[in-house]
């Protein structure tokens, strides 16, 4: 087919995200138990020592180094545990799936917003979301969300409520790769599928349960302290004075499914972004020059109609589905 020349990116485009989640509440309990208690933030004051890298003159005098560690580093932090008696942590979120992906929240450009459409419900006809919904299944399954909460963890037991309950030991699912495929994970798959394509409403209720210890701490999300008075060196989150995880944590545990980047051999699946950035490594792994972001594909695919690997198509549905800005910028 010959390339489309008239067709610009839109300056104005956007996509609301398609799995909408809560915040996750954390909860603690017995693992055989049916009471759960809300985990609170507690408040501790500690004299740590000083451990960070010193000054080459400081750390080569030993008079200047034996005088630095004397210093008290005093710090007020928060810290969330469970109480003495209880050993399982309980978090809980809901996840409503929505559809009509075909169809941007705001696009400036009709004849843009047109070959897009085309582009995505052709996209549709032609895989469906199958790949995509049984990704996002797997990582209920496997409890990611549950992020350093899962370290360590004896047991972690999942329950997913829509239209009907799923259970699984999230230990049998892999957080490196999308190959354990059960009957119970396409099932789940399948509902998701149903809401993206819109044709059913999906809400998930979900469940995770973490045998940790009795009294173990877990860890809710940080705040990020923008108050340079802040009395506190570490702020948790909480929501109504319980902890919690925030809501945009969870959903990048739910689309950690880009397998298809150019480092999976090293990093395993990354978060669905657009330069697949991976923040704690400081890297972009789809870098433009590399044609592989998700603006080349995109911009390729619906202005110049070639169409990028199958992989990279899942790829580029999963941004739209993960919602953003995507219009072009004025040079």
């Amino acid at each position: 087919m010959a390339k489309n020349t008239t067709i610009k990116t839109a300056s104005v485009l956007a996509f609301e995200r398609k799995l909408a989640n809560s915040d996750a509440i954390l909860s603690a309990g017995n693992w055989q138990g049916e009471s759960w208690q809300p985990v609170r933030i507690q408040e501790k004051a500690v004299r740590g020592t000083i451990s960070n890298r010193l000054k080459n003159a400081q750390a080569s005098d030993p008079a200047k180094l034996d005088a630095e560690i004397q210093k008290a580093n005093l710090q007020r932090v928060d810290v969330a545990a469970l109480p003495a008696e209880a050993d399982t942590l309980k978090m809980s979120f809901s996840l409503r799936v929505l559809g009509n992906l075909s169809v941007p929240s705001v696009c400036n450009d009709r004849q843009y917003q047109d070959a897009l459409q085309q582009v995505i419900e052709g996209y549709i006809a032609e895989h469906g979301f199958d790949e995509l919904a049984l990704r996002y299944a797997v990582n209920l399954a496997n409890g990611r969300f549950l992020w350093r909460n899962r370290v360590g963890a004896e047991h972690i037991r999942v329950v997913v409520k829509g239209t009907q309950t799923w259970e699984f030991n999230a230990h049998d699912y892999s957080l490196r790769d999308f190959t354990q495929r059960d009957s119970n994970v396409q099932a789940l798959a399948k509902e998701i599928a149903s809401g993206l394509t819109g044709d059913s409403f999906v809400l998930l209720n979900v469940e995770a349960f973490v045998r940790l210890g009795q009294g173990q701490e877990v860890f809710p999300s940080q705040e990020l302290v923008l108050d340079s008075n802040s009395t506190k060196s570490k702020l948790l989150y909480q929501v109504n004075d319980v902890a919690a995880l925030h809501s945009q944590k969870v959903g990048n545990a739910l689309r950690t499914i880009d397998t298809w980047h150019s480092q999976v051999d090293s990093l395993g699946a990354i978060a669905v972004e657009p330069y697949g950035s991976v923040t704690s490594r400081g890297i972009a792994c789809r870098q433009p020059k590399d044609k592989m972001d998700f603006y080349t594909l995109l911009d390729n695919w619906v202005t110049k109609d070639d169409k990028p690997a199958v992989e990279q198509q899942h790829y580029v549905m999963a941004v739209l589905i993960r919602g953003g800005v995507f219009g072009e910028k004025a040079e």
